[in-house]
């Protein structure tokens, strides 16, 4: 009962960041036509960037792993602000590893859909150094979002 309780709850939490990664890129991509003057802010994302993001589910569990592997005394609280920079760094990390793992495999099949290839700080054109900012940001945004409710 408790296993099929967590798969239901990893299952909500997945389609939870699937959703919020897509309106993220969306809101993204049409702020990013601003800088090219198209105030029709047309923003675009694809059906294949769901999974990807849903693969966010995943940063809490570990989040919370890496805090009890790390923990000097046992029950010591960390504080909130070494919590945030642990986590944020941590998951601007695994975003980029993913992000990096799932352009390489997209784009052996010719179905990538991003593509930084001769933009500011690219890696293979998979990855932007300079979005993690953002990512650290993402990564936070989808610990919150897949937080245990109290009820």
């Amino acid at each position: 009962m408790k296993t099929a309780y967590r798969l239901k709850e990893m299952g909500k939490n997945f389609c939870r960041c699937g959703i919020a990664g897509w309106c993220l890129e969306v809101v993204f991509t049409s702020a990013e036509s601003i800088a090219i003057h198209d105030w029709r802010l047309m923003g675009k994302t694809s059906l294949l960037m769901f999974p990807i993001y849903g693969m966010g589910a995943l940063l809490a569990p570990i989040g919370r792993g890496v805090d009890q592997w790390l923990q000097v005394r046992p029950g010591e609280a960390l504080a909130l602000r070494d919590k945030i920079f642990r986590h944020g760094i941590l998951y601007m990390v695994l975003i980029f590893v993913a992000e990096y793992l799932s352009g390489t495999w997209l784009r052996t099949m010719g179905v990538c859909p991003w593509d930084y290839t001769g933009r500011h700080s690219n890696i293979d054109g998979l990855i932007r150094l300079d979005f993690a900012p953002l990512w650290f940001m993402t990564g936070l945004l989808f610990e919150q979002i897949t937080k245990k409710r109290g009820g």
